[in-house]
């Protein structure tokens, strides 16, 4: 017993040799929506104190850089992380973005580059950034996982439950949804957690402990979701049954930590009277 996958066109809108897929539309409307979630919480004054930065201004500056870092840092780790071989035998193919292939990680890391520099060239605290594009990541991730699911692509591992799909491309097999799996943990519930936790005056008080709890919850669900989820083929387990999404979440693990234990050892930031 299997339930039937809903095979849907990758290309969600087509005009004339113009095709936008369902993946690059998820990018556009995970990263718009994730910014203007940020714009909405700086201007909230139990997160932002009236008058502090970053303000809406500085977020509209930021969208280009982290679509950047997005972008350079998600194709680079699927360069670095997962292909390197094929990759560098065709080093073209590193610019064809176009055929997909980008990693998360990857896109982290480009981010983190991205509000390094964003924030040493506008003078603007590094982690009160950070807090505000933590708390609005979930919104991509959710978008990210669902186009995932649409491609047929990212399978789960051969299963007997109720709710296994058959996919395209995977074998006859029954398999988890994964994708959906992660849609729902990466993407939809760490955002209700991150939501509620930025409304917490103990937590939105201690700059850069919401940056250091997302990490914290995105390590523990991508391990957990990695359980359900097939290797990639040209990699496999990495060692013994450890993927390598959970090899390359457990450093973010670890930053998580040292990230909101720093927060906790410094002052409070003062707290709106709102």
């Amino acid at each position: 017993m299997a339930i039937p996958y809903p095979s849907i066109d990758p290309v969600a809108v087509k005009i004339g040799p113009l095709a936008i897929r369902w993946y690059g539309l998820a990018y556009i409307v995970g990263l718009l929506l994730g910014w203007r979630y940020t714009v909405w919480l700086a201007a909230q004054p139990r997160f932002n104190q009236p008058g502090s930065r970053p303000n809406a201004k500085d977020l509209d500056d930021f969208l280009f850089w982290a679509m950047a870092g997005v972008l350079i840092g998600g194709r680079l780790g699927i360069v670095l992380f997962y292909k390197p071989s094929d990759y560098f035998a065709d080093p073209i193919s590193i610019f064809k973005i176009w055929e997909g292939g980008m990693s998360f990680h990857g896109g982290l890391l480009g981010v983190i580059t991205a509000m390094i520099l964003f924030t040493r060239h506008s003078g603007i605290p590094l982690f009160k950034l950070a807090d505000l594009v933590a708390c609005a990541t979930p919104i991509g991730l959710f978008f990210g996982r669902l186009a995932n699911f649409v491609n047929g692509e990212l399978w789960g591992r051969v299963t007997d439950v109720p709710w296994a799909m058959i996919f395209p491309g995977a074998g006859p097999e029954p398999r988890h949804p994964s994708q959906l799996y992660e849609a729902a943990s990466e993407g939809l519930l760490l955002f209700i957690i991150m939501a509620v936790l930025a409304q917490r005056p103990w937590i939105r008080t201690r700059t850069g402990l919401l940056c250091g709890l997302f990490l914290i919850g995105y390590a523990i669900a991508r391990s957990t979701c990695e359980l359900f989820r097939e290797p990639d083929s040209y990699l496999g387990f990495i060692i013994g049954r450890i993927s390598m999404g959970q090899i390359l979440s457990f450093p973010m693990l670890l930053a998580g930590i040292g990230v909101a234990w720093y927060a906790l050892s410094r002052p409070r930031v003062a707290a709106s009277a709102h």
